[in-house]
């Protein structure tokens, strides 16, 4: 006769004997830690108390004097100057890295480089702005999705780039105004021979385009004028007066109409273009209570009890090691 289904069932019986055991030794050994924690709490309440309350009094102290605010620029990079624009804040960026306070303040212009922490720069990512009454990139957008996730594709930096708006970002350890960063920056920004001239050229072809259709509206309301004073004329004078349908007169009118909505376009456009980093808005000296930035008084006195709890185990780790030895 067999025994196998006997033996099965005393090792299923021993396993979960042992499983009942190891649960019971793991809270006993939980319930040990936490009393020891608690004496070890006991023995050590003045020194416990005291470090509190210094990181208290630390974290305060810190907190007043030590703070940082947001400062944030939306700016328009015009002429094709967003990779030069890009390239000129990660310049601002190493050179802040490196420490390098004469390049902030005889270059860039700072009058504090040593409160100016970082500075970086994205795009405000606007498809809408992007295709805009411009049919090629609209075109480019759809030939792009047509291999990909379209979300992916607005945020890569192939598109992102060529958005009008970006935002560039700076940190400050103190108060600042538009003297001291804001002004010195865009300066510096807009200090380019190259864009300037292209600004020249860019601003001068706007205005002989605005010129000619400035004549040709002209142009386009003296035959209008004719044509009213023609009807006029045959109304005086009762006689029949025939309009013939094949007349470009529709579409002279709607050639004037694009000519007027085509000249306001471009008065707005130079209204942007009297900068290569045109600013559009900025909004200076946000606190920053990020991460632990405000929040040292609440940080510095758990910090410091709970390196007093490391350098208490480690001394009672030793204390173990060092009697194993001797013994």
């Amino acid at each position: 006769m067999s025994t196998a289904p006997q033996n099965n069932s005393d090792n299923q019986e021993i396993d979960l004997t042992q499983i009942s055991k190891k649960i019971g030794n793991f809270f006993e050994n939980v319930s040990t830690g936490i009393f020891k924690a608690f004496l070890f709490f006991k023995r050590n309440m003045l020194w416990v108390g005291i470090l509190f309350a210094l990181g208290v009094v630390i974290g305060i102290y810190l907190d007043k004097t030590t703070k940082e605010y947001d400062n944030q620029i939306i700016v328009c990079p015009n002429f094709g100057s967003t990779d030069y624009l890009y390239a000129k804040i990660e310049l601002i960026n190493s050179k802040i890295s490196d420490r390098d306070t004469v390049f902030l303040k005889n270059v860039v212009g700072l009058k504090e480089p040593k409160k100016f922490r970082d500075i970086s720069i994205i795009p405000i990512t606007d498809v809408y702005k992007f295709i805009d009454n411009k049919e090629q990139n609209f075109e480019l957008i759809k030939l792009l999705a047509e291999d990909g996730d379209i979300k992916k594709i607005v945020n890569e930096s192939l598109t992102s780039k060529n958005y009008p708006y970006h935002l560039i970002s700076y940190t400050t350890s103190k108060v600042t105004s538009n003297e001291e960063t804001l002004q010195p920056l865009l300066d510096y920004l807009n200090n380019s021979d190259y864009y300037k001239i292209i600004q020249k050229e860019f601003v001068n072809n706007i205005k002989i385009k605005m010129a000619q259709n400035d004549t040709i509206i002209s142009q386009i309301n003296g035959v209008l004028n004719s044509f009213s004073g023609t009807v006029n004329s045959a109304q005086k004078s009762d006689k029949l007066v025939y309009y013939n349908e094949n007349t470009q007169l529709d579409a002279i009118i709607k050639t004037k109409d694009l000519l007027v909505y085509e000249q306001g376009t471009h008065r707005l456009e130079l209204v942007n273009l009297d900068k290569i980093v045109k600013e559009n808005s900025n909004t200076l000296n946000i606190r920053n209570v990020n991460n632990i930035n405000g929040k040292m008084k609440l940080v510095l006195p758990f910090l410091f009890v709970f390196i007093f709890i490391l350098v208490g185990f480690f001394k009672s780790y030793y204390r173990k090691q060092m009697a194993k030895l001797n013994s």
